[in-house]
């Protein structure tokens, strides 16, 4: 009977390998791990236990080409450090054909202007440099296409590096949402010559814009067309929404500006020049809203205010009590005083609080200056 289980044990787990990746998953640990690989991660310095909790089944491969990996990184420029950085955050790199990873550099390569500075997108984005080799070929036809745009070569491998579905993708599916936004662009008043640069940048801000179905920005655009945003303030909008709008929906929209509406008390007309202004207040849930205007209601902040300055609903509660401590611990009154202080991110803010600071600091005493009192 022992002899029977010893050997059904060890067919299976000659037939592992052929088995989905979850299924994997679930059997690694009766799986020996392949040792050369282990080995060869512990000499370039790799985090083997963080790879073991995160990524386990990684070491259970076979083959893999660890030290192939490592040395083509290290001809590119990379140091032993970021190797190892690169192997502890992605260690599935160890599976890639070394065949299969000097085509992807030389696919990267006709868009990044050197092989130093794709070594540092490859530490922040293993996995985009790191794929299946059977993409190549629509990752070679979207290079080509968005060349063809003229696109700025670092705008090309930002959207390689952030959004790499994009590039694995048939390239048509590409072409068909960039003519949408073209489209949409000239539709809304856009002028042609600065097409180029508008693409550019919303690219840029959000690459995942490609990813989107065009039927939900053209439904988008016509609802808010509906509520009464003229074809400038649309163009505006999708500018300043940085592609969100695609990722939006009638329904939720509409939630949202009836909430905003009701809570403001304000006209349509005005709730619209409060959504320029903000253009947040169309993506944000009723329950996110809900929240901000309680908290800053709460910490004495006045509707007028927040509607003079409706950017600060895109802080959280915590955020914004936690400025308007400190200012207080300063003795400014967020009450009476401009919302502005507390706009904006984190450096913004530091750099607004340090020159209120310095402005009600008095200088040490100097008998032959003045002292300069607060303005």
């Amino acid at each position: 009977m022992l002899r029977l289980i010893a050997t059904s044990l060890c067919l299976r787990c000659q037939h592992i390998t052929a088995l989905p990746l979850n299924l994997r998953l679930c059997m690694t640990r009766s799986v020996a791990e392949n040792q050369q690989t282990v080995e060869a991660l512990y000499n370039l310095s790799v985090d083997i236990q963080k790879v073991r909790k995160l990524k386990g089944w990684v070491l259970h491969q076979s083959p893999a080409y660890t030290k192939e990996v490592a040395e083509l990184l290290k001809n590119m420029g990379a140091s032993s450090p970021i190797i190892a950085h690169i192997l502890t955050s992605h260690p599935e790199a160890v599976l890639c054909n070394p065949e299969q990873i000097q085509t992807q550099k030389e696919l990267w390569m006709s868009v990044c202007p050197n092989q130093r500075e794709l070594v540092g997108i490859i530490e922040k984005f293993p996995a985009a440099f790191f794929t299946s080799s059977s993409h190549h070929d629509n990752q070679r036809n979207n290079i080509s296409y968005f060349q063809s745009l003229n696109l700025n070569k670092r705008i090309i491998t930002k959207l390689m590096a952030s959004a790499p579905q994009s590039f694995s993708r048939p390239v048509e599916q590409n072409e068909l949402m960039v003519r949408t936004l073209q489209r949409a662009y000239r539709e809304l008043g856009g002028e042609e010559a600065n097409m180029k640069v508008w693409l550019q940048k919303l690219l840029s801000q959000n690459p995942f814009v490609l990813l989107k179905s065009p039927e939900v920005l053209r439904q988008n655009l016509l609802f808010l067309r509906d509520k009464g945003f003229s074809t400038t303030q649309l163009l505006r909008l999708l500018s300043s929404l940085k592609g969100f709008v695609t990722e939006l929906n009638p329904d939720s929209m509409r939630r949202t500006l009836t909430y905003s509406q009701d809570t403001i008390g304000c006209s349509e007309a005005e709730l619209r020049n409060i959504i320029l202004r903000c253009p947040a207040l169309l993506y944000y849930p009723e329950s996110t809203l809900a929240e901000r205007f309680e908290g800053l209601l709460r910490a004495g902040i006045s509707m007028s205010q927040i509607t003079e300055t409706p950017t600060i609903l895109e802080l959280t509660t915590q955020i914004v009590n936690y400025r308007i401590q400190r200012l207080k611990a300063r003795g400014y009154d967020i009450r009476t005083g401009s919302l502005e202080v507390l706009n904006g991110t984190k450096k913004d803010f530091e750099m607004s609080f340090g020159k209120l600071q310095l402005s009600r600091e008095r200088p040490i005493f100097n008998p032959v200056a003045p002292v300069k009192g607060d303005d």
